[in-house]
């Protein structure tokens, strides 16, 4: 497959400190690559660089075979559906708004809009008859996730990048949304760049774990081959997955 995305040597500099340090990354499309890490590690910060927010001081970044310099900023974002905690919700617009942003920033009719809301909505499991109105305080944190996530596909993106997007909801609501968005990943096969710092999270969605450690890349390993891993910290992150004696 043709790689959406290439990261090459990146680092990034933040407040004197190195984040990111030499990071050498290739996202074919239809993967999910998960970035697995501890606090501050780096997995923010590289989803930052790879979506032009957080500047890199080495190496460069490609998307869709362009680089990113040379990208128009903006048009590129928009290509780059972004998802966070709470969904990142405009909080005085509607559902409705929320979701139709992208299309309606790419010039599409009113009418056009309109349908593709639905469409999302529908998809996330959210009526539009019964959510399309509503404001963001009138949601659960797990509606407000999957408005997100609706609003993240509005433009039909090339690339998700989700910044740890279940982190703060309850563990059934959680694990719903896992479920909802791997479902969404077979139907629709888009790429993503997803955060996490739970191991359960990334062995249940990731197509191929990517380990983050002090800013740089421990391993590289598809789910079954990060189980039976030897490093040090893949053990350490699936020694939490053991019942304590």
């Amino acid at each position: 497959m043709d790689p959406i995305l290439e990261i090459d040597g990146l680092s990034c500099r933040i407040g004197g400190r190195e984040v990111l340090r030499q990071i050498d990354l290739t996202v074919a499309e239809g993967e999910t690559v998960v970035l697995l890490g501890r606090s501050g590690s780096g997995k923010t910060t590289l989803l930052k660089c790879v979506n032009g927010m957080s500047p890199a001081t080495e190496g460069e970044v490609r998307f869709e075979g362009q680089r990113a310099a040379d990208w128009d900023l903006i048009r590129m974002r928009r290509r780059m559906g972004y998802v966070i905690q709470e969904g990142g919700l405009f909080p005085h617009w509607t559902v409705a708004r929320n979701v139709g942003l992208v299309p309606r920033l790419e010039g599409r009719s009113e009418a056009a809009t309109s349908r593709r809301v639905d469409e999302l909505l529908e998809s996330v499991g959210m009526p539009p008859g019964e959510f399309r109105g509503r404001y963001p305080r009138q949601l659960s944190g797990g509606q407000k996730q999957r408005v997100g996530i609706a609003r993240a596909l509005a433009g039909d993106p090339p690339l998700l990048l989700l910044d740890e997007p279940f982190a703060a909801l309850d563990p059934i609501t959680r694990f719903d949304l896992q479920r909802q968005f791997l479902e969404l990943r077979q139907k629709l096969r888009k790429t993503a760049l997803f955060v996490t710092h739970d191991v359960r999270e990334a062995l249940m969605l990731a197509s191929r774990i990517v380990l983050l450690r002090e800013g740089r890349v421990e391993l590289a390993a598809a789910p079954a081959e990060f189980v039976a891993a030897e490093s040090a910290e893949a053990q350490a992150f699936l020694g939490s997955l053991r019942e304590p004696s």
